[in-house]
């Protein structure tokens, strides 16, 4: 009697599991009119899961950076480091392992350049970024805030529609960094903003939430510089696609700036040689003594244009008196050099101080009509 009831709950409970499903299930017209409004669909069906891990030598900036991600991105899914010996063909047997169909990887170099592969898996494509200008969460400790595992917008910049592989990144970004409808880690509304800018060949990423529906926006972080290297037509390898002619490795450059710090001794002793080779005897070899220096400037300036002006009179007068004396007799009387430069002292301070006053007058005139 016993076996007999089991084996009669065991088929109500299958025919209520049936009717159930039935229930669930919402069947379509074969014709649906484009007035009427189509069917919510409750289930979760865009099935996007992204493997976000590290190869080894990554520093602990890049650590953080990659939580920082996993943080606003809940559809992803960690895996321990990847040994540095093993190739990256092996990323796609872990993400199939995880059933993953999108791939994060973080490469570090010398533990100061970080690389980022996007990669959609298991048939590509696959791009390749160096990381650039990296600020963490904790670094920038901005007031914006959005709550754990909300649906985040994707705003992209005009120009991601202007050129072919910028459009193959946008696609693949928006199947990355989109967090599917229904995701059972997700919650069911928007309040932040993911916006990615390209400027100087560069994808610029910044986080904001949403304050209020008028656009208010509060950033969040993190924040990088996306420099594209290379995008390949598989995942993590194949045929280049495109690559980026502008690129230069972060070792190069460093390279070039070494170069340029060793010149600099040889120029900073060449330039001694030089001040050493052509520098005068005497700082001033045309005053005398260091008297001159001694009192006002002004007057002391002015002195020294009166004696220049009255040199280049003597010796115009000079000039002057010597063709006299050819043409003119012996007895005519003649005036001492002196003389005649007291005389032109005195004009001359006659004419500044009648000068003088008319610039009053002028002043005093002008003083009258503003008041009037």
């Amino acid at each position: 009697m016993v076996k007999v009831k089991a084996k009669k709950t065991k088929k109500q409970d299958k025919q209520v599991k049936e009717n159930n499903k039935e229930e669930n299930e919402v069947i379509l017209p074969p014709v649906r009119m484009s007035d009427d409004p189509t069917p919510k669909q409750i289930k979760w069906i865009n099935r996007q899961r992204v493997l976000v891990f590290a190869a080894r030598g990554i520093n602990h900036r890049h650590r953080h950076l990659m939580e920082d991600l996993k943080k606003i991105m809940p559809h992803h899914k960690s895996e321990s480091k990847m040994e540095r010996s093993k190739n990256l063909y092996v990323v796609n047997e872990i993400s199939e392992m995880k059933n993953c169909n999108k791939c994060i990887l973080f490469e570090g170099r010398k533990m100061r350049d970080l690389y980022l592969w996007l990669s959609n898996i298991p048939n590509g494509p696959s791009a390749k970024f160096l990381v650039e200008n990296i600020y963490t969460m904790g670094e920038l400790k901005m007031t914006g805030n959005c709550l754990k595992g909300s649906r985040p917008l994707l705003s992209f910049d005009p120009q991601f529609t202007k050129d072919p592989h910028y459009s193959l990144l946008k696609e693949l970004l928006i199947q990355i960094f989109g967090v599917p409808k229904h995701h059972p880690k997700s919650q069911p509304f928007f309040d932040h903003v993911y916006t990615f800018m390209i400027l100087d060949n560069r994808i610029w990423f910044r986080n904001y939430q949403i304050l209020s529906e008028d656009g208010a926006l509060a950033e969040i972080g993190p924040r990088f510089v996306l420099n594209p290297v290379k995008i390949f037509s598989g995942s993590f390898g194949g045929a280049t696609l495109w690559e980026n002619a502008k690129y230069v490795s972060p070792a190069k450059l460093r390279q070039a700036y070494n170069r340029k710090a060793a010149n600099k001794y040889e120029r900073r002793i060449e330039k001694k040689v030089m001040n050493e080779a052509t520098r005068p005897e005497t700082g001033y070899p045309d005053i005398e003594g260091a008297d001159f220096f001694k009192g006002d400037p002004i007057k002391k300036a002015e002195d020294a244009l009166m004696e220049e002006q009255i040199k280049q009179e003597i010796d115009s007068t000079g000039d002057e008196s010597e063709n006299e004396t050819q043409s003119k007799p012996a007895f005519s009387m003649r005036i001492s050099r002196p003389d005649k430069t007291i005389r032109r002292k005195q004009l001359k301070a006659k004419s500044k101080a009648i000068s003088d006053q008319i610039k009053k007058r002028k002043k005093f005139i002008k003083k009258k009509v503003i008041k009037k």
